[in-house]
């Protein structure tokens, strides 16, 4: 598992989630702060994370 560091989009605050490099994945998990929540989409190369993005669900 990775640890990894975002701003949440809802609050700003600086939260954690752990990820799994695994496989590249797409889903939803409540801030940590706020509990609002939040669609993660994680993708990993090689076992190194390429991309993050973190968006709320209110779009």
């Amino acid at each position: 598992m990775l640890e990894h560091f975002f701003q949440c989009p809802y609050c700003w605050e600086t939260i954690s989630m752990l990820l799994d490099p695994s496989r590249d994945q797409t889903y939803v998990e409540d801030c940590e702060v706020c509990c609002n929540p939040i669609e993660l989409s994680v993708r990993f190369e090689d076992g190194e994370l390429i991309e993050f993005e973190a968006r709320d669900l209110e779009q």
